[in-house]
C-alpha cells in the first residue's frame, strides 16, 4: 500500500494564536508529506508495504528509513488528530479514569510537560495506554514512539506532542515550555478518549 498524507479536519489558522497558520502550514504539508514520500520509496517492493503504519513502526525498526520516516507518519497523524481549535479543557471517560488512577490530572499535566520540555533535542511527549489498561508518560527521541519495540516505555500513544523545532519555532523560537503550556489549549480529549477505547 502507499501512504498519503491525511486532511486535517481544520483550517491552519484554526489553531492560533496557540500554533500560527505558517507553522501548521509548513508542518503539515512539507514536513508530513516529506515523512511519507521517503516512506513509500523505503517499503516499495518489501513485506513492510502490506501491513498498516502501525505495524510498520512494530516491526521496521531494523531499517533505519523506515523507523525514521514510519514513526513520523504515524506520530504526525496522531498529532494532527488529537488537536481541535478551542481545546475540550480537560480528559473524559474512560482515559480520564486512568488518568485519575495515574495520579490525577494536574500529576499527568505535570509529568507530560515535564517530559515534553526536557527531551533532549528533537522528539516527542506521550500519553501511553499500557495493556492492563493504566497509562504512562514517557518521551522518545527523533521520530521514535512507543509502539516500536525499541521504545523504554512500550505502549499505544494516545496523546502526543511533537518537540521538534519546525513544530513551534516560527512562533516560540527557543520557548519550548510556553509551547508546551500552550498546547493543553489545543488538545481534543474527545479523540484522545476514542483512541484510548480502540
Amino acid at each position: 500500500m502507499s501512504f498519503e498524507l491525511p486532511k486535517l479536519g481544520y483550517a491552519y489558522d484554526a489553531l492560533e494564536p496557540t500554533i500560527d497558520a505558517k507553522t501548521m502550514e509548513i508542518h503539515h504539508s512539507k514536513h508530513h508529506q516529506a515523512y511519507i514520500d521517503n516512506l513509500n520509496k523505503a517499503i516499495e517492493g518489501t513485506d513492510l508495504s502490506e501491513l498498516s503504519i502501525e505495524d510498520i513502526c512494530r516491526n521496521g525498526v531494523e531499517k533505519p528509513a523506515v523507523r525514521n520516516n514510519g514513526g513520523g507518519h504515524f506520530n504526525h497523524s496522531l498529532f494532527w488528530e488529537i488537536l481541535t481549535p478551542g481545546g475540550s479543557k480537560e480528559p473524559v471517560g474512560s482515559v480520564k479514569a486512568a488518568i485519575e488512577n495515574y495520579g490525577g490530572f494536574d500529576k499527568f499535566k505535570n509529568d507530560f510537560s515535564d517530559a515534553a520540555k526536557t527531551r533532549f533535542g528533537s522528539g516527542w511527549a506521550w500519553l501511553v495506554k499500557n495493556e492492563d489498561g493504566s497509562v504512562s508518560v514517557t518521551s522518545t527521541p527523533n521520530q521514535d514512539n512507543p509502539l516500536m519495540p525499541i521504545a523504554d516505555t512500550k505502549g499505544t500513544p494516545v496523546l502526543g506532542l511533537d518537540v521538534w523545532e519546525h513544530a513551534y519555532y516560527l512562533n516560540y523560537q527557543n520557548r519550548r515550555p510556553d509551547y508546551v503550556t500552550a498546547f493543553f489549549d489545543v488538545v481534543n480529549w474527545d479523540k484522545v478518549e476514542e483512541l484510548f477505547n480502540k
